[in-house]
């Protein structure tokens, strides 16, 4: 079960992001005997390529008393492999001419690399040396736990509104694990061991969790054996169990108040919309655009410019 995204609309300082345009993209879709699921789009407009791991694992898989874990690995599993010396990862692909990076939301954790076309075994190999060799050891823990904590701080306690997604999610959702947002609680990644990240690695970090996907300036012939060569002997992993999402009803508005050190108030209406994928969620993002996307859009025309009880007004379907 996906997220139910939140529909916010809201006055604030900053202007949203408009949601870009879904479009149909033509792939080929076909899944390893390990259970590694395998996504190949082919575009030869540019000499680039993207080699993406999504995993299903967010911060709804995580315990309660553990979260924080899934986000964590975004960053530890830069450390290094069996393979790829600590603090080297990075060096691979920027040597290369390339670029990388890593996110986290309730339903999975994302990497990719962008590469020039010839460097495609290279992001192949980083990414099974990421599934298969990864090295979870008290140093790359300690470090990336701190470099959690400084985003922690820069990104939620020192931003303006930067809690209003963990204030709107426990919430929203009283019972399942969507009531965390992915950051998690710094107590909790203070008190685990490391036999509890390496636990954490072995279970969800398998090909029968993962989906690797391949888009560009590439051969098809060509890239399925590279891709057998590199991920078709990783041992399938066991069946990952999924939490219980049930989620009743609200049944009722739920209306609080914030405490902040911010200047100017901001007012937040959040409610439950529809999953990700459902013909519901595509209306919303329609809905959204109208409501907000740009200055002619009526909650601007509205509020900002003929009203002016806002500075700014946005709203936006979103996970985290």
């Amino acid at each position: 079960m996906q997220l139910k995204r939140l529909f916010v609309a809201a006055a604030l300082l900053a202007s949203g992001a408009v949601m870009a345009q879904e479009r149909k993209v033509a792939f080929e879709r076909y899944t390893l005997p390990n259970g590694l699921t395998v996504i190949l789009h082919q575009d030869r407009t540019a000499p680039v390529v993207a080699v993406t791991a999504l995993y299903h694992v967010g911060s709804k898989d995580e315990d309660s008393s553990r979260t924080g874990f899934a986000h964590f690995f975004e960053h530890l599993l830069f450390e290094g492999s069996e393979n790829i010396k600590r603090g080297e990862f990075d060096k691979y692909v920027t040597n290369a001419g390339g670029a990388l990076n890593a996110n986290t939301s309730q339903d999975r954790t994302f990497y990719y690399e962008l590469l020039p076309s010839n460097q495609l075994e290279l992001g192949l190999w980083l990414e099974s040396e990421r599934m298969m060799h990864a090295k979870i050891e008290d140093i790359g823990v300690n470090t990336q736990r701190e470099v959690v904590k400084e985003e922690k701080r820069q990104r939620v306690d020192n931003q303006p509104y930067g809690s209003i997604i963990t204030e709107i999610l426990k919430r929203a959702f009283r019972q399942n694990s969507y009531r965390w947002a992915p950051i998690g609680s710094m107590d909790h990644l203070n008190q685990a061991q490391l036999s509890e990240f390496i636990a954490f690695y072995k279970k969800y970090y398998v090909p029968n969790n993962c989906v690797l996907s391949i888009a560009g300036d590439f051969d098809v012939a060509k890239t399925k054996e590279l891709i057998a060569a590199y991920f078709g002997a990783i041992p399938k992993g066991g069946n990952i169990p999924r939490p219980d999402m049930t989620e009743p009803a609200l049944g009722a508005e739920v209306r609080d108040v914030i405490e902040d050190n911010i200047q100017l108030p901001a007012v937040i209406q959040a409610y439950r919309a529809p999953a990700q994928g459902s013909d519901e969620y595509y209306a919303f993002n329609v809905l959204s655009e109208i409501l907000s996307g740009g200055a002619s859009s009526r909650m601007n025309r509205v509020m900002v410019d003929e009203k002016q009880i806002a500075l700014a007004a946005l709203s936006a379907p979103f996970f985290n």
